[in-house]
């Protein structure tokens, strides 16, 4: 039996060590939460599982006000959850083989390969030196500036934690906050809308274009996926801030009622964050329809591959527009920054986005039969779980268990991606035939 074991533990892929890593790490979040001394009052397990499970997946979805519920053991729990999540068990595990100077195998290499989106094997190691690095430096500067500007208005204390407990979760895309309403009471203010803002782009940015964003002295040696995502980031965050400050202009439920610059700078903060972030600086559930709508699709697009966001991440939303325009024009392959696009790509984008629409249909089918809130608040809820983003239209609290376990598993599946389901479902296979072709009418 015990032969067995080791045959079988040999034969775990990356995908496999990817949902077990985070499987794990929810379950011991969750047993640490439910200790007597981990709350101010006590909490179910299923509320439980579903704070661990917000938090690994740096979603940021609550059940409970964080700040009133949790004492301080349990929101330290909570961000070690959301720095492990952001970052991966198993990359920590790597790390900690190297501090303790053990070989890091072909295995480990292969799961980090996979987890960061390398090419080849060779100079992972090295890479998530740069990664974990990169990531404490980054938090470290970060919570400087923010504890600047926090220490003097809820002294050394408050402003210190509070400094250190939005920084990781920013950078990490959780959107978790000690606050109340979140980042309401901060709408306007510019030095916290930028640390903040650019602590969670950065991290959903990914870091493999970080790292060759860093590395790289030439923009013409950055890879065809760094400049997609860096000029996506770009296209698609101006875009949505017009957008939304538009819609909301004169709602004075949101920005209607605040000076010009506020309502720009709040317009872009709410613009940037629902790329996974889940900070808000308005409430979620009084912005217009048509605003709601704008934030349904970018929570459902995401941030970028091997970062701290989930989605079906930006580059795979751009080759699908990019491969659609390609066809109207009569192309036979896309094209982007000079560079050719292989079907293989287009293949794999399009499968992510199907299998992802069909996660989302799901859940939220299920939602419809278990909850009885209105149609845009519920689906919101569950493009929001699937993209581990956090923003709500204020039901979260009001789920019934039911539908507790079931943004749990929207969470989970959001963050391991929906590649990763699928090859722990199914085994590919490569066809050694070929049928004959024939022609099938479609549109």
């Amino acid at each position: 039996m015990f032969t067995s074991f080791i045959h079988k533990k040999r034969r775990l892929t990356p995908p496999v060590l990817i949902a077990t890593s985070f499987m794990i790490t929810i379950l011991i979040g969750t047993v640490l939460l439910k200790l007597p001394f981990a709350t101010t009052a006590p909490i179910t397990w299923t509320n439980a599982l579903f704070t661990a499970t917000s938090a690994t997946t740096v979603t940021g979805l609550s059940v409970f006000d964080i700040a009133s519920t949790l004492t301080l053991f349990g929101e330290i729990v909570l961000l070690a959850l959301i720095q492990i999540g952001g970052v991966g068990l198993m990359a920590f595990a790597v790390a900690l083989l190297m501090l303790l100077k053990r070989r890091v195998g072909m295995k480990n290499r292969m799961f980090l390969q996979e987890s960061f989106s390398q090419q080849s094997l060779g100079g992972t190691v090295k890479f998530l030196k740069n990664i974990l690095g990169f990531v404490f430096i980054t938090e470290g500067i970060a919570f400087i500036l923010l504890s600047l500007l926090w220490v003097p208005e809820f002294g050394w204390k408050h402003g210190l934690y509070y400094s250190l407990f939005h920084v990781i979760s920013a950078f990490n895309n959780a959107g978790f906050s000690l606050f109340p309403e979140n980042l309401i009471g901060f709408a306007g203010d510019l030095p916290v809308t930028l640390i903040l803002s650019s602590l969670f782009i950065i991290g959903g940015l990914g870091f493999t274009v970080v790292m060759d964003v860093v590395t790289k002295r030439s923009r013409k040696q950055w890879s065809l996926h760094t400049k997609i995502m860096l000029a996506g980031t770009l296209t698609i965050n101006l875009i949505a801030t017009v957008l939304l400050f538009a819609l909301e202009y004169h709602n004075m439920k949101t920005i209607g009622s605040m000076p010009i610059g506020d309502k720009v700078l709040t317009s872009y903060f709410q613009a940037v964050t629902p790329r996974t972030a889940g900070f808000n600086m308005v409430h979620v559930g009084d912005m217009e329809d048509s605003s709601l709508l704008l934030t349904l699709l970018l929570m459902f697009i995401g941030g970028g591959s091997a970062s701290t966001a989930s989605g079906i991440k930006l580059t795979t939303f751009i080759v699908i527009v990019v491969a659609t325009l390609a066809y109207f024009r009569g192309m036979t392959e896309p094209h982007l920054f000079k560079r050719t696009v292989k079907s293989e790509i287009i293949f794999r984008s399009l499968a992510i986005a199907a299998v992802s629409s069909m996660l989302v249909f799901t859940a939220f089918f299920m939602l419809t039969i278990t909850e009885s809130f209105p149609f845009l608040p519920l689906l919101m809820e569950t493009v929001s779980a699937f993209g581990t983003v956090g923003l709500s239209a204020g039901i979260t609290g009001d789920l019934s268990p039911v539908g507790e376990w079931i943004i749990c598993a929207v969470m989970f599946l959001g963050r391991i991606g929906p590649l990763t389901l699928f090859f722990l479902l199914i085994r590919p296979k490569k066809e050694s035939f070929k049928y004959s072709y024939d022609r099938v009418h479609t549109g």
